[in-house]
């Protein structure tokens, strides 16, 4: 696990500067903890990753859950009564892994997953836009378009022009531009700009910057603009910030729904993460899913008992980890075990860090998910591809992940359908013999009801006279109501004279009198 620490190390820190706002801010958008955030983000990165069968992605805490989080602290009745239900959740998703239920994962159409990737990237640029000015209304990881602050995303924009903060703008200026300074020319340069990475010297910088200015007038930067890590003053202050399931309220059934609900969401959060993790993998590695969900519902078990927010595999944070060259599993444990460690002994240090320099560094990470080029080469493959990646695109943008991606999941059987209804079947028309027009119609391999539309209008629109040489030979499945289509459509053939040739691997029928006792005799299966 530990062959490629060299590529491992450096992702790990950029995944943890990445992880660490995201972490306390969903805490925060869920009405949780801080603490509870950073405690899922910890068991996320050492647990998880320990178990998971992906060797790039990241779990933590998730921006889709904050919603249903939020709601179902207040609904049971505190947040202690909330962490059964996270317990149960997990469970649950053991459950799921072991009925081997994963395989839904491979079932995402292409353009999707695209449009996933490409919606989250533009979201996270324009959900740190306001940031990248110091203006921190809304926290870190609110990624629906209707905010927990009472805004949008692009009203936000808006307003965070009307309250710039002169130091936290300049010290994510220099940081961003340190950013792609390292990646598009110091990392070519020499090894040393590759081990030691642009996030990790932004981060330093705008500490620096933070220290040196805080007695200025004009350039310090407001404590509302940096990081917030709860700041134990003992050990004994450090572990009372982990909570403990209520366990006397698992017989309410609100409980169990709410566990359930969990479980859903994040096992769909998890395996459109895999999806689309893996489509980001240079190495195009598969990662098994059923062994992902086991591993997540271990982690949301261990979550829950010491007061961790419900966890998912998340795309930002693996993203993160796959643009910094991680390469193993050791990438998501190390940030995991920084977490843990930084939060006990550095944690003054972590609240100097300005929140407009991670901002900076979420904003390259968004670029890279959300490149332009991508729009042109989705356009390129044609409308089957294009829309449903727009579509989901759009639907992230304003609404939320999941929301988004089941519209677009929506079109995508919109354009299934209609190719269906377009491949039923094969029709070649041949000139006038003995003054009857010959048509030949090939059946689909598998042909279904959603195929009944397409050849109800070809049969209706067959001219009179005509000769109609049915081939279904290579048909493997022919649905029920194909075959009382064609029954009826005998007796319209006698009245219009249309004779039928039915040909099938049996031989040869002319004018069959019963196509549903033909079929009958014939396997309908192969």
């Amino acid at each position: 696990m530990f062959r490629y620490i060299k590529n491992d190390l450096p992702a790990s820190i950029v995944v943890f500067f990445v992880a660490l706002p995201l972490c306390l801010g969903i805490a925060l958008a869920s009405g949780a903890p801080l603490f509870s955030g950073l405690i899922a983000g910890i068991v996320g990165g050492i647990v998880v990753g320990s178990l998971s069968g992906s060797q790039i992605g990241v779990s933590g805490p998730a921006a889709g859950l904050a919603a249903i989080v939020l709601t179902a602290i207040g609904a049971l009745g505190g947040y202690q009564n909330f962490l059964v239900a996270v317990v149960l959740g997990g469970i649950i998703q053991l459950i799921f892994g072991i009925l081997k239920a994963g395989v839904i994962g491979y079932y995402f159409p292409s353009s999707v997953i695209k449009g996933m990737l490409t919606g989250i990237g533009i979201i996270i640029i324009l959900k740190q836009i306001p940031h990248f000015f110091g203006y921190d209304a809304d926290p870190e990881g609110d990624f629906s378009f209707i905010q927990v602050d009472g805004e949008n995303t692009f009203s936000e924009i808006f307003n965070a022009l009307k309250f710039i903060s002169p130091g936290a703008t300049i010290v994510a200026i220099i940081g961003l531009f340190i950013l792609i300074l390292w990646d598009r020319v110091l990392s070519k340069k020499a090894k040393i700009f590759s081990l030691i990475q642009g996030p990790l010297v932004a981060v330093a910088l705008g500490i620096l910057f933070f220290v040196v200015t805080k007695d200025h007038a004009t350039l310090s930067i407001s404590p509302d603009h940096l990081v917030s890590v709860p700041i134990p003053e003992d050990a004994s202050s450090f572990i009372a910030q982990f909570s403990f399931p209520n366990f006397s309220v698992i017989n309410r059934p609100e409980i169990w729904i709410t566990a359930f609900t969990i479980a859903l969401v994040a096992s769909l959060e998890t395996l459109l993460c895999v999806e689309a993790t893996d489509k980001l993998d240079p190495r195009k590695q598969v990662t098994p899913t059923n062994r992902e969900l086991l591993a997540q519902g271990t982690g949301n078990i261990i979550s829950g008992l010491i007061g961790g927010l419900p966890i998912t595999q998340v795309i930002v944070r693996s993203s993160a980890n796959i643009q910094s060259g991680g390469r193993t599993k050791a990438s998501a444990i190390i940030h995991g075990f920084f977490l843990l460690i930084s939060v006990i002994l550095i944690p003054r240090l972590l609240n100097m860090i300005p929140l407009s320099v991670l901002a900076s560094i979420l904003l390259v990470v968004g670029y890279k998910l959300a490149k332009p080029t991508l729009f042109f080469k989705m356009y390129e493959l044609g409308w089957k591809q294009f829309i449903p990646f727009v579509v989901t695109v759009l639907g992230i943008i304003f609404t939320d992940l999941l929301v988004g991606i089941g519209l677009g999941l929506a079109v995508g059987i919109v354009v299934i359908l209609i190719k269906s209804y377009q491949n039923s079947h094969f029709l070649h028309i041949e000139d006038k013999s003995n003054g009857k027009h010959k048509i030949k119609m090939t059946l689909a391999e598998e042909v279904t009801f959603f195929n009944k539309g397409a050849i109800l209008k070809e049969l209706d629109s067959l001219p009179k006279d005509s000769y109609l040489e049915l081939d279904v030979r290579k048909t493997r499945y022919l649905d029920n109501d194909i075959i009382e289509i064609l029954d009826d459509f005998s007796s319209k053939a006698k009245e219009r004279h249309i004779d039928i040739k039915l040909i099938s691997e049996k031989g040869i029928v002319e004018n069959p009198d019963s196509y549903i006792e033909f079929f009958k005799l014939r396997p309908k299966t192969a």
